[in-house]
């Protein structure tokens, strides 16, 4: 009975760390609703930088973890979370750009990070499993119950959650990242982008060599698939570079664990194979940014300079000596290639004090042209409009 009641004692006193910590790997920094008033985080947003003509607003708050979006065919916004468990149903009723309500129509799922809408159908990824809610939009007071669609990926945390999309094709794209920092491993679906017809039917890889994408769009003219990439940690401040990557067929290998970069070999892998082996990335990115859930800008609101350009979120770094991201980034195309990389919105971190107020999940182009950003820290989205110079 007393090394049962030690037990016991350890347990809990494991639970309170747990609790006090949440468990979580270093900079996953999350709060379920910041005590932030409205008035504090319109003046937070003040202090966001923008090209002349831009600006931000708030467009929703208490959001809980709000991470990737995706968007309704009656214009419900639908919000999927990481950490908070919760799928949330956002509604403008009257256009004006900010929202009337906030519904949660999902809760305690496990990291419920990827949102996709198809066919009036919600999609909903958590960890190892895909859901899908029929005729959702018409039920948001009454929310249908969830059907299985897939059941079959790894149960891991470590880089588990997920981001989803539809095709050109038709086909559910869904990424599985690497359950480790770098290692190689003897299953076949890490590190890979999967993509399935809508029942869940036919999964195929797609992709390998991805160590962990959280975000995906395809172009608006070639439908080629675009994809960030998290680059892996401890090889310093400055390196390996984050990616942007274009797969231009099916089975093409990007080269995690041997390779990073077009050019870093591991250290621990990189006598395998030559980097030359493996796709180069489309662009480089800086080392430890974070990118996340990228989007072309397919709208008419904004200059024509932007037209089928892409926007990237950078969540931020958590490993390095001086703090880097916390931005959006723009990458320039021309005839396909990307040939310019420079930041479009900044000022979600206090460069002085090295303090993140606001983390950029996700990007989402709206039928006016605006464009709606996830901020996962502080629960809200913000709305990014154009007005002229």
């Amino acid at each position: 009975m007393k090394n049962l009641s030690s037990l016991f004692n350890t347990l809990a006193i494991v639970l309170l760390l747990c609790f006090n910590t949440s468990c979580s790997n270093a900079g996953d920094s999350f709060s379920d609703n910041p005590d932030v008033s409205s008035d504090q985080m319109a003046n937070q947003l003040s202090s966001i930088k923008l090209p002349a003509g831009f600006k931000i607003e708030i467009f929703a708050e208490n959001v809980t973890n709000a991470r990737s979006m995706a968007l309704g065919k009656n214009g419900t916004l639908f919000v999927g979370s990481r950490k908070g468990g919760k799928v949330h149903a956002i509604v403008d009723e009257d256009g004006d750009g900010k929202a009337e309500k906030v519904l949660t129509i999902a809760t305690g799922l496990n990291a419920p990070n990827g949102v996709a809408f198809r066919n009036g159908s919600l999609y909903v990824a958590e960890i190892d499993k895909l859901w899908r809610y029929d005729n959702i939009e018409s039920n948001l007071d009454n929310v249908p119950k969830l059907k299985l669609i897939y059941d079959d990926y790894p149960t891991d945390n470590h880089h588990g959650w997920k981001y989803i999309a539809f095709g050109p094709d038709g086909k559910l794209y869904v990424p599985v990242g690497a359950p480790c920092n770098i290692c190689e491993s003897k299953n076949e679906i890490y590190a890979t982008i999967t993509r399935m017809n809508p029942d869940g039917s036919g999964r195929e890889i797609y992709a390998k060599g991805v160590r962990n994408s959280v975000g995906m769009a395809f172009h608006p003219t070639t439908g080629q698939l675009w994809f960030t990439d998290n680059g892996r940690d401890n090889l310093g401040d400055n390196m390996p570079p984050c990616e942007l990557n274009k797969a231009t067929k099916v089975g093409q290998h990007f080269g995690y664990p041997y390779c990073h970069g077009s050019d870093i070999g591991d250290p621990e892998f990189g006598h395998k194979f030559a980097c030359d082996e493996f796709e180069p990335p489309a662009r480089k990115l800086d080392a430890h940014v974070a990118p996340l859930g990228l989007k072309f800008y397919t709208g008419g609101m904004f200059p024509d300079q932007y037209k089928n350009q892409i926007f990237i979120p950078e969540h931020g770094s958590w490993n390095r000596t001086r703090k880097i991201g916390y931005r959006i980034s723009l990458v320039t195309l021309e005839n396909n290639r990307a040939v310019g990389y420079e930041t479009f919105a900044e000022g979600w971190l206090d460069e002085k004090e090295q303090e993140a107020w606001g983390r950029p999940v996700d990007l989402l182009i709206m039928p006016d042209g605006s464009m709606l950003v996830s901020d996962d820290k502080m629960g809200a989205i913000y709305r990014i409009s154009y007005t002229g110079s």
